[in-house]
């Protein structure tokens, strides 16, 4: 059972980003010696789990016990916590950039990705709740200017520690994605992206330069 999705109608409209992803799923089913049941689509946010496509794939594959095939994990969801719901139902979900990955394979990758979710939850939380007691008031502009302007070679410095933190928190990640065979510096990026982890700069995108730098930092 296929899906493809594209982000805006642009895409969906010249086919373009559909029939790659079509390439990438057929040449999967074909090597693995599956029968293509049926193929659905969505042109549409992989933050909205609502899409008839993705609804309609869920319940033919509860129906027939048949494999859910994407050409990333980023095409099914965006959301770590509705892949690992649909694993613990039993559906089982592969990706075409990830060819090495069982069910166990998928089951690890999704837990992973939403206990990093959680974790940087409770670490807002936390934060935010000692913020409070400290007396802070947060949100909104309430007038406050610092009386100085910001030293540049400290905010230099904080952000090359920030960056150093962040490349050992997703040595982990590295770590099970080279283990599950992928390599690339382009593989790895779309699986971080997949999976949610922030960038070193807090953003949700990750490129193969970005990938490089966390590793060049770490020596990995």
């Amino acid at each position: 059972m296929a899906l493809y999705r594209v982000s805006t109608a642009e895409q969906g409209h010249s086919g373009l980003g559909l029939e790659a992803q079509q390439a990438s799923v057929r040449t999967i089913v074909e090597r693995e010696g599956w029968t293509l049941v049926a193929e659905h689509q969505d042109i549409a946010s992989g933050k909205d789990d609502r899409r008839p496509g993705f609804q309609a794939t869920q319940t033919r594959c509860r129906q027939l016990g048949a494999v859910l095939v994407a050409a990333r994990l980023d095409r099914i969801t965006r959301r770590a916590h509705t892949r690992s719901g649909l694993l613990e139902e039993g559906v089982s979900i592969r990706a075409a950039d990830m060819p090495g990955a069982d069910d166990l394979m998928m089951r690890v990758y999704a837990a992973m990705a939403q206990k990093e979710r959680e974790l940087i939850s409770e670490r807002t939380r936390a934060a935010l709740a000692a913020a409070r007691a400290r007396g802070a008031v947060l949100g909104g502009d309430r007038g406050w200017r610092p009386p100085t302007p910001p030293c540049t070679a400290t905010a230099a410095t904080r952000r090359a520690e920030q960056a150093v933190r962040t490349a050992h928190r997703v040595t982990l990640e590295l770590d099970a994605l080279r283990a599950m065979g992928i390599t690339t510096h382009q593989g790895l990026a779309r699986a971080l992206t997949d999976r949610g982890v922030p960038t070193p700069r807090g953003g949700a995108g990750w490129t193969h330069t970005t990938v490089a730098r966390v590793i060049e930092r770490l020596g990995a």
